[in-house]
């Protein structure tokens, strides 16, 4: 009897650690067809191996069941030397399975995603990974296509160590779903990765991140968005948008991000530990806008941030009284405690959109009147090199904030908060560069309700009652650091790939085509003749440099039937003292007609442009980020600048930034600039016109509209020390006094007005 039990046991344990010992299978596939066939007979335990190479035009259906213990591995044969390129897509569902080392390059999705976490609509993920991978610049051909190159559902799936940069067309880099129960309460996991650069888009649409959206927004997430780097995503004003309840971002580090981290829609949210590095010359670059009900913002560390409005480094949002989903909620019961402010102007912006001014234009569903209640404002540390900030820059009232214990080394507006900030002589240890923290702060802090589980500081130092400290640091040593190293994979660095940029002396026209054709990015191209004659138009798909050899300008004479100068995706043209001129047929610079899939640039200095059709044609969807004319002049052309192909009213528009200094316009027969954003959408902060010191005669002769400068719905327009003479047109230009748009020093000689509209009537975009 005994050894019979004996066997039963011995069998029954051989059997379960049989059952549950990982397989483990290596199966190496070099096509498409076996991919397809591993996939269809994957077991747990199995590796599925891609060959090194690249793998084109590939839909890869990662479709399979894993267990805890055993997952499923889909990677390839050497970390980045897989790579999956034109027409490619990755999809997963199922149970316990695991994406990494591959190279998503040289391509785009032909579906709405470049990797989603279902691979159906009855399959969705569970338990599954993408980590270790990049992809990088794997955009649609025209930035009006809509995707997502990651898209999560499902639950308890995680996204770790990638790097991910370089989407240039519309929407999110990363998207959460909530659309059904199984993908609530889905905590998933973002974290380690890097995001790197991505560029202006030019309109809403094109956050990094977007967690939910306004009509799941009631809904419980639980996402964790930690330990991740952000560097330059500058896509639109919301870096990541939260819209969804109890979603927590802690310790990433936003590097001269062009936006903030928005709680737009959703509830309970914990920002704890975050760090917002600026640069002092720009004032686009945001921290934290808080909108909704319940958030804690605590231990965050800004510095060097000079952003306004929905871009400052605090913003507090009015709401709508009983706000649709989609729009803008009331704020209340918010707690920002603990956090430092370091060469940071203005760190709190309350009331933000407050627009009951607008109410002639505006219908009362989008009359943002409801100021911020039941929020607390404690223990933050504000200083400054200039003293001269105020801590508060309020758009309403702001009897709803109630202010304990902050400190700061600036002046603040006593008359507007009697108590809770405390101006002071505050001694600052410098840890590098970057980190400042309060030395033997001994002050009493504020313990409000629930400050007991504030217990560590930003880099995970006990705070108790007798070693704390205000603002986001109790102390740092040797080992703390705000750094990069730490995020992306284990094998790619990006910018490796460096360049020293060469020059090219030509002396004639073959010479001249040549340079250009083998140019590679950086190259400047020096001329060394009086006069080139060129006769097609010269495509710029690189940055390249043309200039004169001496100081004196040398002409370029194009008969080219199209245009000059033919604009391509990531061109980048730099000319100086050159002469261009055209036979009045073509266009100076012309993007393509469509798949303007990356933005462009255009730099002029001491040129001048004549004989030209227009000086810029642009088409829909095309977009540059600058274009500057310097010390230059621009004469005898039909038509000027032509920016304006956005007319869907959506909130997009051709150009980011557009320069024009100290530049003469002279017997240009229309427009000189026509510049267009339409639709209102209150986030959206372009695009840009600089048009300061210009000279303007005999121009808009021809002109239907009677106007010289068309910039409707463009919200920042610098229109100073200029000179108008002699322009038959009844208006110069119309600014808009809602965004404090005000002529200055401008000199009219027959030449019309300048208007101001104070509220400027737009489509509403949502």
């Amino acid at each position: 009897m005994k050894l019979k039990l004996y066997i039963l046991i011995t069998t029954t344990l051989f059997l379960f650690i049989s059952c549950n010992k990982k397989n483990n299978r290596k199966i190496v596939v070099n096509n498409k067809e076996a991919l397809k066939q591993a996939i269809k007979k994957a077991e747990p335990g199995d590796h599925i191996i891609l060959k090194n190479g690249i793998w084109s035009d590939v839909s890869i259906k990662f479709k399979a069941n894993g267990t805890k213990e055993n997952t499923i591995i889909l990677k390839a044969e050497t970390p980045g030397n897989v790579f999956i390129e034109g027409k490619s897509n990755l999809t997963i569902g199922g149970q316990y399975l695991q994406v990494k080392d591959l190279y998503f390059r040289n391509g785009h999705t032909p579906t709405n995603s470049v990797i989603r976490f279902k691979t159906d609509n009855e399959t969705p993920a569970f338990n599954c990974s993408v980590t270790n991978c990049v992809i990088e610049e794997f955009t649609q051909p025209s930035r009006d296509i809509k995707d997502h190159w990651i898209e999560l559902w499902g639950q308890h799936n995680t996204v770790a160590n990638n790097y991910i940069a370089g989407k240039s067309n519309q929407g999110p880099t990363l998207r959460v779903f909530l659309k059904g129960n199984e993908h609530i309460n889905n905590q998933h996991q973002i974290i380690n990765n890097h995001f790197g650069p991505r560029p202006r888009k030019g309109g809403p649409k094109s956050e990094t991140m977007q967690i939910g959206d306004s009509y799941t927004s009631m809904t419980p997430s639980y996402i964790n968005v930690s330990n991740n780097y952000f560097e330059r995503c500058n896509g639109e004003v919301e870096i990541i948008s939260s819209k969804s309840n109890f979603n927590v971002f802690k310790n990433n580090i936003f590097f001269e991000c062009e936006g903030s981290l928005v709680l737009r829609h959703g509830n309970y949210a914990t920002i704890n530990g975050n760090v917002f590095i600026g640069n002092i010359n720009s004032e686009f670059i945001g921290g934290i806008r808080v909108i909704n009900t319940g958030h804690w913002v605590t231990n965050n560390y800004f510095i060097n941030l000079k952003g306004k409005e929905f871009r400052a480094p605090l913003a507090i949002m009015n709401g709508i009284p009983k706000s649709p989903l989609n729009r803008y909620n009331q704020v209340t019961d918010v707690v920002i405690a603990y956090n430092s402010f370091i060469n940071t102007q203005t760190p709190f912006h309350i009331g933000v959109g407050a627009n009951i001014s607008q109410a002639e234009v505006l219908p009362p569903s989008e009359i943002r009147s409801a100021i911020p209640e039941r929020t607390i404002i404690a223990n933050n540390l504000i200083h400054n090199q200039n003293t001269t900030h105020n801590v508060v820059k309020n758009y309403d009232k702001i009897e709803g904030i109630q202010f304990f214990n902050n400190s700061t080394n600036t002046q603040y507006q006593k008359e507007l908060i009697k108590n809770g900030i405390t101006s002071e002589d505050i001694n600052l240890k410098q840890h590098d560069t970057l980190i400042f923290y309060p030395d033997n702060y001994n002050k009493d802090l504020y313990n409000g309700f629930n400050f007991n589980k504030i217990t560590t500081d930003i880099f995970g130092n006990k705070r108790s009652l007798d070693n704390n400290n205000i603002g986001a640091i109790v102390k740092a040593d040797q080992t703390t650091s705000f750094s990069n190293f730490n995020y992306g994979t284990t094998w790619y660095q990006p910018n490796q790939n460096k360049y020293n940029s060469k020059n090219h002396l030509v002396n004639t026209n073959e010479e001249l085509l040549k340079a250009i054709d083998i140019s590679k990015n950086g190259d400047t191209i020096l001329l060394n003749a009086n006069i080139f004659n060129i006769n097609k138009s010269i495509a710029v798909d690189k940055n390249l440099i043309l200039k004169a050899k001496t100081t004196e300008q040398v002409t370029i004479n194009f008969t080219s039937s199209n245009s000059a100068f033919e604009m391509h995706p990531k061109g980048k043209l730099k000319i100086h003292n050159i002469e261009i001129v055209g036979n009045k047929q073509q266009d100076a610079f012309k993007t393509l007609d469509k798949n303007m899939s990356k933005a462009y640039d255009i730099f002029l200095n001491n040129v001048s442009v004549k004989n030209f059709k227009s000086v810029l044609e642009t088409s829909k969807g095309s977009f540059a980020d600058t274009i500057s004319i310097i010390n230059s002049k621009i004469s005898h052309c039909k038509k000027g600048l032509l920016l304006n192909k956005e007319t869907n009213d959506k909130g997009d528009y051709n150009v980011e930034f557009l320069i024009v200094k100290n530049t003469h316009f002279d017997s240009v027969s229309e427009k000189i600039i026509d510049y267009y954003r339409g639709g209102y959408d209150e986030s959206t902060i372009g695009g840009n016109l600089y048009f300061i010191g210009n000279t303007v005669t005999n121009c808009g002769k021809q002109e239907k509209d009677n106007i010289l400068i068309k910039n409707r719905g463009i919200v920042q327009v610098f229109l100073h020390n200029n000179t108008f003479i002699n322009n038959p047109v009844k208006t110069i230009a119309v600014l808009w006094g809602e965004k404090n748009d005000t002529p200055k020093n401008n000199s009219i000689n027959n030449s019309g007005e300048i208007k101001i509209v104070q509220n400027l009537k737009l489509k509403l975009v949502y």
